[in-house]
């Protein structure tokens, strides 16, 4: 079902970052116990990408895709769903993978890459028409992934944040530390997140993030504690930043969890009450629907309260949905923050 942008949209982003395909076993089966996978697009920033076009906003998804049908049924997906595509490049090259093992009871999801040398991985900064890409965008938003992968993608995703500043646009960054991603390279992590953090308005990372790239520790024995106490330093250490936010997860097993939603500022510290999740569907991209949920709050002009609200709701609902993006609506949200119940919508 295609989800058109919407004419109530009241802001534009522009997304950077690697486009996947997601390969899966069918349920709770492990990598090929049966001869079969079920295939996804998704990645990080597309995944924001996608929920934020579903919420009414023009959404610019950035990347490079190989020239082939992969690549081209990638970005038909994305325009299924109201992105914008017209910050794709598409170059002779493969496309990056990722399996996934969706786990179950006591025994957890597992992820393995398959993304060296994909068609986005070799393509310089150089590459990417930031200027023009920018022009009239409100927020540019990426992640920590594209420090992760090589040093191409580093120094690409520190020029669009410059490029960003030079702009007047502001930037939303995602931590997502990926230790196996990083692998070999993880000694230049916390360098790379702190010049990208400092150049952010918005950073998504709890309290291990922040200690990562300070080199620091928070040793506060309840997490709303070592949170504050990183937002503290964080707001210490980089003028720019306005906002840390982070999700807080509590587990009893793979399908029974809780999860809540922090945002420091300045000011003050908000946090929400503790949703419970049973039956997960599909944790994947729970993040990424977090992030989409608060920028849209704050595009929208909705108090910090409620934008945080708004953010965890869409955090939690995305775990009811297959695949790696939230594919709910606003008013999908709004139910879930009034409790209208679980009966037939008719």
């Amino acid at each position: 079902m295609s989800h058109p942008p919407s004419s109530a949209g009241q802001g534009r982003i522009v997304l950077f970052g690697e486009l996947m395909l997601r390969l899966s076993p069918p349920g709770h089966e492990l990598l090929l116990q049966s001869p079969r996978l079920d295939a996804r697009f998704g990645g990080a920033e597309a995944n924001v990408a996608v929920s934020l076009a579903i919420l009414g906003h023009h959404s610019l998804m950035v990347s490079a895709l190989p020239d082939h049908a992969l690549g081209h049924a990638c970005a038909g997906e994305l325009r299924r769903h109201g992105v914008d595509t017209a910050g794709l490049r598409h170059a002779e090259g493969r496309m990056g993978l990722y399996f996934l093992t969706p786990g179950a009871m006591q025994r957890p999801s597992e992820v393995i890459y398959d993304r060296a040398g994909s068609v986005f991985a070799g393509t310089p900064a150089s590459a990417y028409d930031w200027p023009r890409l920018l022009a009239g965008a409100q927020w540019l938003h990426l992640s920590g992934i594209n420090l992760a992968l090589n040093e191409t993608t580093a120094q690409a995703a520190l020029a669009a944040v410059h490029a960003a500043h030079a702009a007047g646009v502001r930037v939303s960054f995602d931590g997502n530390y990926r230790a196996r991603l990083w692998g070999a390279r993880a000694s230049q992590a916390p360098a790379l997140l702190r010049e990208i953090m400092a150049g952010a308005d918005l950073v998504f990372g709890n309290d291990r993030d922040i200690a990562l790239a300070l080199g620091m520790e928070f040793p506060q024995a309840e997490a709303a504690g070592r949170f504050h106490a990183a937002a503290s330093a964080a707001f210490s250490v980089w003028p720019r930043l306005r906002y840390l936010a982070a999700t807080e997860r509590s587990h009893r097993t793979v399908d029974d969890q809780a999860l809540r939603g922090m945002l420091a500022t300045r000011e003050r510290l908000l946090a929400t009450v503790p949703h419970a999740l049973t039956g997960i569907v599909d944790r994947i991209g729970g993040g990424d629907a977090f992030a989409a949920g608060l920028l849209h709050g704050l595009l929208r002009g909705m108090s910090e309260e409620a934008a945080l609200d708004f953010a965890i709701a869409a955090a939690c609902l995305k775990h009811s949905v297959p695949g790696d993006a939230n594919l709910l609506r606003e008013a999908d949200m709004l139910a879930f923050l009034a409790q209208e119940g679980f009966e037939v919508k008719r």
